[in-house]
């Protein structure tokens, strides 16, 4: 259980650190990066599973790059669920998802050292 908590906050800080650094990705508190980090991971458990299982041939075809696109709306579609999580459109959710992923790796990286 403590294991799921830390991913939980380290997703949440993810967010938070992503939001400095891509322009149009807004997280607006540390409350509403919790919520966001909640909703994202429903988001991708449901939608982006069904996404990514449909567009299995698409993305052999980009090496997996079509992926990220796959990454950026759930991202998008996410921002209009929770308040005070803003995506101002389809580039900074693109860029936001490759930055949020290098960003959570980095981060369990060091907390986990896996």
């Amino acid at each position: 259980m403590l294991h799921l908590i830390v991913n939980w906050f380290l997703s949440a800080l993810s967010l938070v650190i992503v939001a400095h650094i891509i322009p149009g990705f807004v997280v607006q508190g540390f409350g509403s990066a919790l919520i966001a980090a909640v909703v994202i991971g429903l988001v991708n458990a449901t939608i982006g599973l069904v996404l990514k299982i449909l567009t299995i041939p698409i993305s052999i075809l980009t090496f997996g790059l079509f992926l990220l696109v796959i990454n950026a709306l759930m991202l998008q579609l996410a921002s209009k669920l929770v308040s005070g999580f803003v995506v101002n459109g389809f580039w900074p959710a693109f860029f936001g998802a490759i930055v949020l992923a290098i960003v959570n790796m980095a981060l369990r990286g060091l907390v986990f050292g896996d």
